[in-house]
């Protein structure tokens, strides 16, 4: 098998903001999808790991923009497994215009998870070996983000039309969330370069979410959320997101 995999994908008014823009989340979507068409090629399918009481999560992101796709475009992404490292199976996805220029590129960190225990299995006790290379074009491995409070608090519920079949909130609709905490007029001049987010736990349905955030006025975006009803909070996810002055 093919360590890259290739596959295509159109924008549509579903992929975009408001100002025909590629939403961020949407890329995250994209790389969701290849990454688990890719995985499945190489190890088992969703069906065969859920036999298995198992299934994949994205623990960590880490995205850079270089150039915002637009409504209409075909975009060509690109992807292959990074070498397994104790805990994680990294996974690297490039994304290039008609062109072929390069628009985007990311790292994600993918973990097995029990389905019963809702805890990790370590890599090799899953009994799913997935051969990596790292090409050394690849961006940066997502960090940690040590947890800040932030004068800004907003709340949410984990909403139905949020869950995937794991039944939690799919990784792509935090960066929603952080998306609706500003408004229209920033979104209009600032669009989103770069993005670290931290998945700490898992969200349920109809968990209260405590956003407690920060936007410098170099449009860095700090951002921890926390389980409102746990005693001590649980900490959710965190996020840093670069925001640029312009549109790409």
């Amino acid at each position: 098998m093919d360590p890259i995999y290739e596959k295509t994908y159109l924008l549509t008014d579903l992929h975009t903001d408001a100002f025909g823009r590629a939403k961020p989340s949407a890329l995250l979507f994209f790389a969701q999808d290849i990454a688990g068409e890719h995985a499945a090629l190489l190890s088992d399918n969703y069906d065969a790991l859920q036999k298995k009481h198992l299934f994949w999560a994205v623990s960590r992101h880490n995205l850079n923009i270089l150039k915002a796709p637009k409504i209409g475009q075909t975009i060509l992404l690109r992807t292959w497994p990074m070498v397994t490292t104790r805990s994680a199976y990294p996974r690297a996805v490039e994304g290039y215009g008609e062109d072929g220029a390069l628009l985007f590129r990311m790292v994600s960190l993918w973990v097995l998870m029990d389905t019963e225990k809702r805890s990790l299995v370590l890599p090799g006790r899953g009994g799913l070996t997935i051969n990596g290379c790292n090409r050394g074009c690849e961006c940066e491995i997502p960090s940690s983000l040590p947890p800040t409070e932030h004068e800004n608090k907003t709340f949410r519920t984990v909403a139905y039309s949020e869950l995937d079949r794991n039944r939690h909130m799919n990784n792509t609709r935090y960066l929603e969330w952080i998306s609706d905490l500003l408004p229209l007029s920033f979104h209009e001049t600032h669009y989103l370069t770069s993005c670290n987010i931290c998945y700490l736990q898992e969200a349920l349905p109809e968990q209260r979410l405590r956003l407690s955030w920060h936007l410098c006025e170099n449009g860095l975006l700090s951002l921890d959320g926390y389980l409102e009803s746990s005693t001590p909070e649980k900490r959710i996810f965190a996020a840093q997101i670069q925001f640029d002055n312009g549109v790409l």
